[in-house]
């Protein structure tokens, strides 16, 4: 189907503004940009309501891990996700997805933790990785104090989010917490060199998220030795004993057939998947449900096919 008219005026609103393309400048110019994008020009009047927002520090293994947590109305036991924020690995934090985090609180009476984790190419891989997995872990022994459900903890996020929520669920599956779901925001699983996905090139230009960006991001993210490494392409790891999974794509996203690809070799595995594709829609449109009605639905949607598996 065409491109979301409503996204599409976003995307020539961004044009005319100079484009914003990720590649084209350095990582500090990049998290400047997507700070204005997203904190800086955002309306307070269209995020979700919560019962409490706290922000606090957790311990890591390489310091302090800074997160926020948002609690729902009510008593609980609530379900509880560990949130990873997307950004390439080299941008965004708690505050570019506070609007994320508090739609999944609102929308399903969830506690939310999101997480603050390192990024590159201060912290290359695996620090982000070993910052969600403690953070996980931290969510999990912390679970009465958070007003959580021990047997309902998920992990969850966008794009890079996704594929720090995917290896966190893999690395669970013997090394615990036992997680009830993973729920991935068109994410990035294959850092394989010699992948190809028809989606790179289709919707290379234009939509967002380019291929030059991914480039960038990746470049940025992790070493050439390491691209195969499951805790990074978890799509080569051996997902037998995965939790459910959650994962919505985007029909105009360069990451939309790795996604259902992934899907697909979960579902192989004998995991429980829930995929929907997004038709109209692009990377990033979790976060503007205010601005598009089809990207309000979708992000409905896929918070609703999460408390279903939850339920």
């Amino acid at each position: 189907m065409p491109l979301d008219p409503q996204i599409d005026s976003i995307l020539k609103l961004m044009q005319q503004a100079g484009g914003g393309q990720m590649s084209a400048g350095t990582p500090q110019q990049a998290r400047q940009f997507f700070d204005l994008a997203t904190v800086t020009m955002r309306d307070p009047s269209t995020l979700a309501s919560v019962g409490s927002v706290e922000d606090r520090t957790i311990p890591g293994p390489a310091g302090d891990i800074p997160i926020r947590i948002y609690r729902p109305d009510g008593d609980g036991p609530s379900p509880t996700m560990a949130f990873f924020h997307g950004g390439g690995f080299v941008i965004g934090s708690i505050e570019t997805h506070d609007d994320h985090a508090r739609r999944l609180c609102h929308d399903l009476d969830m506690v939310v933790v999101s997480v603050d984790y390192r990024l590159a190419p201060e912290h290359k891989f695996p620090a982000a990785f070993e910052d969600c997995l403690a953070a996980t872990r931290w969510v999990a022994e912390n679970i009465d104090t958070l007003g959580g459900d021990p047997d309902k903890i998920v992990v969850g996020g966008d794009s890079a989010g996704g594929n720090l929520s995917a290896a966190v669920a893999l690395a669970t599956v013997e090394s615990g917490p036992r997680l009830a779901a993973q729920f991935l925001i068109y994410p990035g699983v294959d850092f394989d060199p010699d992948a190809e996905y028809a989606s790179r090139v289709e919707n290379a230009e234009g939509y967002f998220l380019t291929a030059d960006d991914m480039i960038w991001f990746g470049d940025h993210y992790i070493d050439e030795a390491d691209r195969r490494d499951i805790r990074a392409s978890t799509i080569l790891g051996n997902l037998a004993g995965a939790p459910p999974a959650v994962i919505g794509t985007a029909e105009f996203d360069p990451l939309r057939d790795e996604g259902e690809a992934y899907a697909k070799a979960l579902a192989d595995a004998g995991v429980e998947v829930r995929l929907q594709r997004y038709d109209g829609l692009i990377h990033g449109f979790y976060g503007m449900g205010p601005f598009s009605a089809a990207a309000d639905a979708a992000i409905s949607d896929m918070n609703n096919s999460l408390k279903e598996l939850l339920a």
